[in-house]
Parts: C-alpha cells; sequence; structure tokens
C-alpha cells in the first residue's frame, strides 16, 4: 500500500483558511485586513513579519527531517512551555494529593527521602527527553523517537506499542488529576459538616462536571499559551502562600525533626520496612511524572531544539524545590496525625491546614488555592493528552485517526482528539463509581505506563547515541547523557515489579493492586489492534518522508517571499 493510500488526507501547508499571494500559501494568522498583502503587513508591523519568518524556518525544518505537514501555529514561548511541563507535573501539589497515603507507607522521612529519590530520576528522565528532543523535535515525541531509531524490522509495532502506551497514560493522569479536582471541592464543603461523610456519587458527579467544565479551555488555540502561563503562576504564588502561612498560624507549635526525617512508619503490612519503602514511592513518583508534556509542543514553538529540553529540566528543578520543601514544612506542622486519618473530608492536606491555622475559613482559603493550582493541571493534561492523540492519529495510531489528526479550522486547536480524550475521561469516572479499588489501579498505570513510553526509544538510544545526529541539548561529556539514559530504563522496571505489589497486607478483594490486570487488559487490547487494524495502515517514518519533497517546496517558497518583504523594510 502506498504512502497516500495509508496517509490522512493533506491538502494544504496550513489547514486553517489561507490566502494565495503568487502562488504561496499564507496561512490566516495574517489579520483579515491586509488582505494576505505581505508588503502591506511588514509596514504595519515588521515584527509580526518577523516572527512570521521565524515561524516558516522553524515550519519548513520540520517538512524538511520528518515529512509532516505544520498544522499547528507556534505559539508557545519558553514560559509557556515551562507552564505546560511544571503546570502538569505540578510536583508540590501531587506531594498534596498523595501526602497521608505516603505516610503509612513509611512516615513523613519516606516522603522526604522518597522526594530526593524521584527527583533525581526525574532529572535523568529529563535529559534523555530532552536529548531526544533536541536531536528530534516532534510533536509525537516517544512514539515518533521509537520510529526513528529502533531497528526498522521491529520500528513499526513498537512506535504503535509506545505511542498507544504515551496516551493511555496521559488520559489516565489526567483523570487522576480530575479526582484530585473532585474530592478537593466535595471536601471543601465536609469540614463544615463534620456529620456527613463524602458518598461516592458526590465525588463522581464532581469528577465529571469538572471534567466537562474545564474541556473550553483547550478549544482555541490563540488563548493556550497565555493560559499555560497564568497556571505557572498560580502553583508558584500558591505554593509561597500556603507554605508561609500555614508555618506562620502553627503557633510554634511543630513536629521533631526526628519526625520528619528519622521515623520510619510501616502501616502497610508488609514484614518488609524495605518493600513498604519501595512500594510507597508510587506516592513521591506521581509528582515526578509526566515530564514528556512540553515535547509534544514542539510543532508550537519556534525553537524547540533547545526551549523544549530546557522547559523539561526547568520542570524538575522547579518541582524538587517547591515539593521538597513544602512536604517538610507541612509535616512539621501536623498536630494529630490520627485526626487526619479519621477525618470526613477526604482531603486529608486540608485538615493539615486546619490543625496548623485552627481555622475552617483558612483551611477552606488555603484549600482553594490547591483547587485553582489542580484546575490549572487538568487543563494541562488536556493539552498534553490531546496533542499525544493528534501526533499518534497523523500515523493512524488510534481507531478512528481520520478524525482525530484534524486540526479545527477555526479555532486552530485539535478540538476532534481533545474531545475523544476527554471523553474517555469521563467513562474513567464511572469506573471510580463501580469501585475505587479498580479505579486507583488505573491511576497507579498513568506512572507505570509512561515510564513504560520513555524506556522503549532510550533503549534504543543507549545503543545508537554515536549514530544519532545530536541537536544542541547532547551530554556526551563524562558520560552523562549514557549514564541518565541506562538510568531510566533501570528504573523502569524496578518501579514495574514494585508498584505493582499490594499497597497493603494482607491483601483482599477491596485492597488488592490491579493495576497488573489493567496492564494485562490494555496490552492485549493493543496487540488485537495492531494485528487487525494498525498493522494494515500504520504510517512508518520512510513512509512519511517520501511525501516531503512537494511540501518543502511550498515552503521554501513562503520563506523566498516573507525575506522579499522583509529586505524592503530595511
Amino acid at each position: 500500500m502506498s504512502f497516500t493510500e495509508k496517509s490522512p488526507e493533506i491538502t494544504a501547508v496550513y489547514p486553517v483558511s489561507s490566502v494565495s499571494l503568487e502562488g504561496t500559501l499564507i496561512p490566516e494568522r495574517i489579520p483579515r485586513t491586509f488582505n494576505g498583502n505581505l508588503d502591506e503587513l511588514a509596514l504595519a508591523d515588521g515584527k509580526k513579519a518577523s516572527k512570521l519568518l521565524e515561524e516558516a524556518r522553524a515550519n519548513l525544518e520540520l517538512a524538511e527531517e520528518t515529512g509532516y505537514t505544520p498544522e499547528l501555529r507556534r505559539n508557545f514561548s519558553l514560559i509557556a512551555l515551562l507552564g505546560v511541563g511544571f503546570g502538569l507535573t505540578n510536583s508540590w501539589f501531587g506531594i498534596s494529593a498523595s501526602l497521608v497515603a505516603g505516610i503509612y507507607s513509611g512516615g513523613p522521612m519516606m516522603i522526604v527521602y522518597g522526594i530526593m529519590i524521584l527527583a533525581s530520576i526525574g532529572m535523568c528522565v529529563a535529559v534523555t527527553l530532552g536529548e531526544l528532543a533536541s536531536a528530534m523535535p516532534n510533536s509525537g515525541g516517544q512514539y515518533y523517537w521509537t520510529q526513528k531509531i529502533a531497528p526498522k524490522k521491529w520500528a513499526p509495532v513498537l512506535s504503535y506499542l509506545c505511542g498507544s502506551f504515551a496516551w493511555a497514560g496521559a488520559v489516565f493522569t489526567s483523570a487522576s488529576v480530575t479526582i484530585s479536582i473532585a474530592t478537593s471541592v466535595v471536601g471543601m464543603y465536609m469540614i463544615n459538616h463534620p456529620d456527613k461523610t463524602v458518598e461516592k456519587w458526590q465525588v463522581f458527579i464532581a469528577y465529571e462536571l469538572a471534567n466537562v467544565l474545564l474541556v473550553i479551555f483547550n478549544v482555541y488555540e490563540g488563548p493556550l499559551p497565555h493560559i499555560s502561563k497564568v497556571s505557572l503562576y498560580i502553583s508558584l504564588a500558591s505554593f509561597v502562600i500556603i507554605t508561609i502561612v500555614v508555618l506562620a498560624m502553627s503557633g510554634g507549635e511543630f513536629q521533631s525533626a526526628e519526625f520528619v526525617f528519622v521515623e520510619f512508619t510501616n502501616g502497610t503490612g508488609w514484614s518488609s520496612s524495605a518493600i513498604a519503602f519501595f512500594v510507597g514511592l508510587i506516592n513521591p513518583n506521581w509528582s515526578f511524572s509526566c515530564l514528556d508534556a512540553a515535547t509534544h509542543i514542539a510543532e508550537e514553538s519556534t525553537r524547540p531544539r533547545t526551549d523544549v529540553p530546557k522547559a523539561i529540566i526547568g520542570t524538575v528543578i522547579i518541582g524538587f524545590i517547591t515539593s521538597f520543601t513544602y512536604s517538610i514544612a507541612m509535616f512539621f506542622c501536623i498536630k494529630n496525625l490520627d485526626g487526619i486519618a479519621n477525618s470526613n473530608t477526604g482531603v486529608p492536606i486540608m485538615d493539615i491546614f486546619h490543625q496548623a491555622t485552627s481555622s475552617k475559613a483558612a483551611a477552606i482559603g488555603l484549600q482553594f488555592l490547591i483547587l485553582l493550582t489542580a484546575i490549572g493541571c487538568n487543563i494541562s493534561c488536556h493539552t498534553w493528552q490531546a496533542r499525544l492523540a493528534w501526533s499518534f492519529s497523523r500515523d493512524n495510531g488510534l481507531p478512528g485517526s481520520k478524525w482525530w489528526a484534524k486540526v479545527n479550522p477555526k479555532t486552530g486547536s485539535v478540538v476532534n482528539s481533545h474531545l475523544m480524550s476527554c471523553g474517555w475521561n469521563a467513562v474513567i469516572g464511572f469506573i471510580y463509581l463501580g469501585s475505587v479499588t479498580a479505579f486507583n489501579s488505573i491511576l497507579i498505570c498513568c506512572v507505570l505506563f509512561l515510564a513504560i513510553s520513555y524506556s522503549i526509544p532510550t533503549i534504543f538510544l543507549i545503543f545508537k547515541r554515536d549514530q544519532i545526529k545530536p541537536g544542541p541539548f547532547w551530554l556526551d561529556k563524562f558520560h552523562i547523557g549514557l549514564i541518565c539514559n541506562i538510568v531510566v530504563v533501570s528504573w523502569s522496571l524496578f518501579s514495574f515489579i514494585f508498584y505493582n505489589f499490594p499497597a497493603v497486607m494482607p491483601v483482599t478483594a477491596g485492597n488488592m493492586n490491579y493495576s497488573c490486570v489493567v496492564f494485562g487488559v490494555y496490552f492485549t487490547y493493543c496487540i488485537i489492534d495492531w494485528q487487525f487494524r494498525a498493522k494494515k495502515c500504520f504510517i512508518t517514518s520512510e513512509e512519511r518522508e517520501k511525501g516531503k519533497e512537494e511540501l518543502t517546496k511550498q515552503l521554501s517558497q513562503q520563506i523566498s517571499q516573507i525575506e522579499v518583504v522583509l529586505s524592503r523594510t530595511v
């Protein structure tokens, strides 16, 4: 089957409405008042013409190297990329969501030292993803890199599996953040009604409402970079405000340093403290996952080779500083651990706020800041999962790819893939209504699936480092990059083993960790889908690159036209 028959329909360099200027396609980002006249545009605003030239050059580079049609506007600056990356990972918020669960797996010291361990591993992941993103910037991220560096015979199926696990991991992560929003909203009501208890249907309704209400933020492409920046600022401001207020209002009553840094509390039932510690690392691990988010915005940045690695590494650095500081501050302010465990709110971090401030109003106010942070995190999740679904569908990776690979001409965003992914978030909400245990197993898989998707291209990177044309970010000195690559693969294997262990012992049907079942079911689906559908239509990088000659010709003509206009303004 030829490339033309297998690929989604490509009709123009830009899928949005465009105007013609002497045979050159000019995107509709040029104001309508200029009627496609680049001379008039340059005279009115030279910066816009310069930006358009930079964007066109980035698009040409994408087309020359990959054969993909540039379809999205390149409006994400470094700060906006960091907003997506950290806005999604949001390490200190992740610690908030799993604080007390981690305590019972080893005590505060498990969280504190777990953050140090996971931040170190997270930096290895960041370096690995940064190297690959710098060498081969593409919205497909890990699945595209697998296509390029895996053995030719196995590249298609491995790329397909990588993309499938990456997208599922993104959807599961989005569900985990949405449930945090739901429990937060319900908990803020419950703190003023101590005679009531949280019901599953209440959290379910809040979950589905949050999922629906936040859909709008990713429908329009234009505001997204600004929303990402605002999410970053809100998260950092909330971290500072909460930390200062909780410490200031604790009245000088703090836990001992031994409680925070030394005492190991094994409340899991495991006879081995080491196993309890390793199993409990899933809690801080959640705060350093999803580091690939910025890589899927590569085609929306004019400098992806340098800005994407900076955004990923910046995410880990900021994540460590905020989560480490925040967790220590919160642990020192715990006054009654049993009271938190027996609270009716279902939101342990808000109970810590209440104990520290002795004020329900203050606790609700601080929890509201976490709610705002969670909303920004969920919006970033939607951006991430939509970009993954869209880029994967360009190569027919998902059933119904011809729909999910479309860019909406009116909004400039990947609306179809966004709505489809959010639809699956809604379906996962029904699993929570049926079984909290099954839902929690799915949340564990968000970490496991992403780790699998990172390790697949990394395995081949380890053996092909000297065969890959490196980008500006490439750490060969002292073999730093290679060491990080090995750590990523080793940790993925380690975490896959221990994160499938039951969280508590003895095991019952109600507390069993079913993440291995979730993995088995999804992997079986992938194999079936590959054999009966994707194997016949999945587009490889070699097939994609066969159609790049005409595309690069059109983009080169566009650049020539813009350069002529700019020369006239000098």
